[in-house]
């Protein structure tokens, strides 16, 4: 404790300034405002010393909480104990002090990085020479233009410790570009970061050997869309937006930003933790292969998480995938046991009766679905779970005619094209046992049949008092009063009304009739 007090401009009260070793002195001004009701940092650190712990927001929906247990830091706040801020949000509250503080003269916004210097050399033989020659006159002299690049010997000698160009005379000594006299090669190399930073510009003119870029990389950037693992979310993407900038003001390419869209993978996690060889939880996926075959350990990674979450390893959940295959395969088998049947262009002209409608629905909308989650949302999880939700409405299909057969028929090849890319193997094999000719990864990717999305019935839920009772089939241009008598025509919709009052019924558009009785 210094013993000196500061004012505090908001409301002239004095506040005692201390001296305290979790204050960061590169971040902002090396001083900085304590608020221990709601930042846990400084919430330890008046526990300890005794300060006072002022609570200044609460949270927004009124939730009554004590700072002096813990601080509260949501960003869903209102202002209280804060004079006439009082009941402001965060954002508010941020301008309305900026501004009385602009007002005064004695404050302003400003916005403080944390980025840190780059140290982009590396001690190590695999990676780009640095281009720099250390001269004892002339200091450190950029290699000229007419010899670069330079190029790494290959005639290297690894021991294994620090790299091998520190120790070959023949690269490192050279004579100053400036002076001519003798001088010192730089034995760094580049960090991969810096030539990973730029990889994607130069993918699309690879056979340049005259310059850096061309008008082609102009042509192929900004990435449409960059998918990286989540160690890389900082570094990688930051240092790629550098050079990108750095390429855009030497005039490579015209575009401001690397990449367009970003999807950040999640790690794989065994008992709650990374995956590392040095705490030897590991999971060797050679051994789950052979045991379960490929497709089933693909569809287990794929199924388990969205791939922007991190995924946790389970070997139940891998015979999980594998006991879906099996159930694939089986309704395959015995769909083909019946003959697969061709589908031409009468077959989509049919007139199908509701099953077979209801069946034509729920794949189209499967279809509709599947495609958003792969293309846009790329949540292959639920494009599995959709599919997982298609097979089990087929089960309860009876097929008992050819047109049957050949309904089975369009969801099977379907189903077979829309898991292709999570179970290649296995689709590729299905594909040929359901009668088609072709390779089912050269087909082109299943279209939604918009008419068999036109409906002219709907399934709603009937509750009584809120639990579930029945399920009523009504014209979809049903009007409220028929939905009504549909419902409490249904015999356990009587059961659980008969003899007492009905006081209203609800009907929820599309999707419930609720019947509300005395109790």
């Amino acid at each position: 404790d210094t013993g000196l007090k500061a004012i505090n401009p908001i409301n002239g009260e004095a506040v005692p300034m201390w001296i305290a070793n979790y204050v960061l002195a590169e971040y902002g001004g090396g001083a900085l405002m304590a608020v221990p009701g709601h930042d846990e940092r400084d919430w330890e650190f008046a526990k300890k010393y005794n300060l006072p712990i002022k609570q200044v927001v609460a949270p927004a929906d009124g939730t009554v909480i004590d700072v002096q247990e813990k601080a509260f830091i949501d960003k869903d706040l209102r202002l209280v104990n804060s004079g006439k801020y009082d009941g402001l949000d965060f954002n508010a509250a941020f301008k309305a002090i900026l501004k009385d503080l602009q007002q005064q003269g004695i404050g302003k916004a400003q916005v403080n990085y944390r980025l840190r210097d780059w140290g982009i050399s590396r001690q190590r033989y695999w990676g780009a020479p640095i281009p720099i020659i250390y001269c004892e006159d002339c200091g450190a002299v950029p290699v000229p233009e007419k010899d670069l690049p330079v190029l790494l010997p290959e005639s290297v000698t690894i021991t294994g410790t620090g790299s091998p160009l520190a120790n070959m005379p023949e690269f490192y000594q050279v004579n100053c570009p400036e002076c001519n006299k003798p001088a010192k090669r730089e034995t760094d190399t580049f960090d991969t970061f810096f030539e990973s930073s730029w990889y994607y510009a130069r993918f699309a003119c690879p056979d340049q050997n005259e310059a850096m870029l061309d008008k082609r990389a102009d042509y192929w950037t900004p990435v449409d869309q960059y998918i990286g693992g989540i160690e890389h979310a900082i570094l990688h993407l930051l240092y790629a937006r550098f050079f990108h900038k750095a390429m855009r003001d030497l005039g490579l390419v015209k575009s401001n930003e690397p990449f367009s869209n970003l999807l950040t993978q999640g790690m794989v996690l065994k008992d709650g933790s990374k995956m590392s060889k040095s705490k030897g939880n590991t999971v060797d996926p050679t051994e789950l292969i052979e045991l379960y075959g490929a497709d089933t350990v693909r569809l287990f990674i794929m199924f388990t998480a969205p791939p922007e979450q991190s995924l946790e390893w389970s070997d139940a959940g891998v015979e999980g995938s594998y006991r879906f295959l099996k159930r694939l395969w089986a309704i395959m088998l015995q769909h083909v046991e019946q003959g697969p049947v061709t589908l031409d262009a009468a077959y989509f002209k049919q007139n199908f009766n509701q099953a077979q409608k209801d069946l034509r629905f729920k794949l189209h909308s499967t279809i509709k679905k599947v495609s958003d989650d792969i293309e846009r949302r790329f949540t292959f999880n639920t494009a599995i779970a959709a599919n997982m939700e298609l097979l089990n409405f087929l089960y309860n299909f009876t097929v008992s005619t050819p047109l049957d057969q050949q309904v089975r028929q369009e969801v099977l090849n379907n189903v077979c094209l829309m898991l292709s890319p999570i179970i290649p193997h296995i689709t590729h094999t299905l594909w040929h046992e359901l009668g088609n000719k072709s390779v089912v990864v050269n087909e082109k990717w299943p279209t939604v049949d918009e008419h068999a999305l036109t409906q002219d019935t709907i399934t709603l839920v009937v509750q009584v008092n809120g639990k579930l009772r029945a399920n009523v089939t009504a014209a979809i241009d049903a009007s409220k009063s028929e939905i009504e008598q549909l419902a409490l025509q249904q015999e356990n919709v009587q059961k659980y009304i008969q003899g007492k009052k009905v006081q209203k019924i609800i009907v929820v558009p599309r999707k419930l009739i609720n019947v509300v009785v005395e109790e």
